[in-house]
């Protein structure tokens, strides 16, 4: 058993405890890929593509291979920046990493149940009703479920802090194993909450073991790590085995493996591994608001391109996801600026009162 299992998880200081440039690389890939998702699942194919190509479809299955990648490694890096949280006193922690979060999680829902009904076209999950709502607040998380995780998962690693590693991590792997295995029932976004707490957990108590695997990360290694993700994909889906009790958290853990991998090789590029710093950094503002950016350009967009002439559908096929995608983070970011000027900073943290 190594160290980092074998006893509590104890804080990191001086050098280690810095922000690192490939943790935030790693969040702003993930953040591309969360948004890319959306708009190939919520946008571009529901749009009738009169192509007879199966572009369309070779974007949902892109987007599906990439499942295993985006919210385990979200988590993960999640739970690494949170390590030295977890071992401030309850009155600091507390306001930081708990009521700041649900607080951004019930202020946003509020704003997406208001914008996604100007959409009632738009597929996603929304509130109609009260009862719907006050589920989406306590039990069955809304499209901003990684918000409510956040502040879920820090009270149980805070609670539970004491607690030897193994024992968390395994526990949450099992959970994560049963939810993924389609035992739990798993209404809207709460299977997400089931199955990534184990990652969160490990980036937590494992960010030593992480930050030497990102620290020696070589170009083989990058290679090893991308095949056997491939390979683990091709072999679950040749054999049918997405419901196998414990395959998806193993194929998860390979595409963990790679991306923290991919991650530091790209940071070591200045060039795009800033950009996918800065975004990386930027997160908060992109996730809560892309969504309803998204909806409002489907209704826009939608009945325009579905009627396009053969031609121009042909010419706009195959980069439209990649297209949009830059639109939505592009239009986030312009309209997170516009907030702050409009002295509404209240939306992306704590009232200044509840902050002091």
């Amino acid at each position: 058993m190594t160290t980092e299992l074998a006893a509590p998880i104890a804080p990191i200081v001086g050098a280690q405890a810095a922000r690192v440039v490939w943790a935030d690389v790693a969040k702003g890939g993930c953040l591309i890929l969360v948004v890319l998702w959306h708009v190939v699942v919520k946008h571009y194919l529901q749009i009738d593509w009169r192509v007879g190509l199966p572009v369309p479809g070779a974007w949902g299955l892109l987007g599906e291979q990439l499942l295993p990648l985006r919210m385990p490694l979200f988590f993960t890096i999640s739970g690494i920046f949170a390590a030295n949280a977890v071992h401030r006193p309850w009155r600091v922690a507390r306001r930081s990493r708990v009521s700041r979060m649900f607080y951004l999680y019930a202020t946003w829902l509020l704003i997406h149940t208001a914008v996604l009904a100007l959409v009632p076209g738009f597929p996603t999950d929304r509130a109609t009703d009260v009862g719907g709502l006050l589920a989406q607040l306590t039990v069955t998380p809304s499209n901003l479920w990684y918000l409510y995780a956040l502040a879920l998962y820090f009270v149980l690693a805070k609670v539970l802090r004491r607690v030897y590693p193994a024992v968390l991590i395994t526990a949450a792997g099992v959970l994560s194993a049963i939810a993924a295995a389609g035992v739990l029932d798993t209404p809207g976004n709460r299977g997400g909450v089931y199955q990534n707490l184990v990652f969160f957990l490990a980036g937590l108590h494992l960010r030593p073991f992480a930050q030497r695997w990102a620290a020696t990360a070589t170009r083989r290694r990058l290679v090893w790590t991308l095949a056997l993700y491939a390979v683990a994909m091709a072999a679950v889906a040749a054999v049918g085995a997405e419901r196998w009790f414990g395959v998806g958290l193993l194929v998860s853990l390979s595409a963990v493996a790679f991306g923290v991998t991919a991650a530091a090789r790209v940071a070591d590029r200045p060039l795009i591994g800033g950009a996918l710093a800065d975004l990386g950094r930027r997160t908060l503002p992109v996730y809560v608001i892309h969504m309803p950016v998204l909806a409002l350009l489907h209704r826009l967009l939608a009945g325009p391109v579905a009627d396009l002439a053969g031609p121009g559908q042909a010419l706009l096929v195959a980069g439209y996801p990649v297209l949009l995608t830059a639109a939505v983070l592009a239009l986030s970011l312009a309209v997170h600026r516009g907030l702050l000027a409009a002295r509404a900073s209240w939306l992306f943290d704590l009232p200044a009162s509840h902050r002091r």
